[in-house]
């Protein structure tokens, strides 16, 4: 899967943002994460095809059932769906 990242100047925790490219949520999370200068990785899961999209959505789904986006997940353990920017900030801080 053609995962991208971000620079940041924090980089303590991994973050993985699973977003859309259609979903403005997502957009305003990967702004809200570069405004707070976190590293962070993505992966837009509507530019996927076939099994690594089959794949993406499976881990998305592991992670949050409704398999809505955004769906952020810090050090592989805390997941935030959603723009919910107090969540994520405090989460990250």
């Amino acid at each position: 899967m053609s995962v991208k990242h971000v620079a940041g100047k924090k980089s303590e925790k991994s973050v993985l943002l699973y977003a859309l490219t259609t979903c403005p949520w997502c957009r305003k999370t990967k702004s809200l994460l570069t405004d707070l200068g976190i590293a962070y990785d993505y992966l837009d899961v509507d530019l996927l095809a076939g099994e690594e999209q089959d794949k993406a959505v499976s881990e998305v789904e592991a992670v949050n059932p409704q398999g809505g986006f955004p769906t952020l997940v810090i050090n592989k353990t805390e997941v935030i769906v959603g723009y919910k920017p107090e969540e994520i900030t405090a989460a990250l801080a």
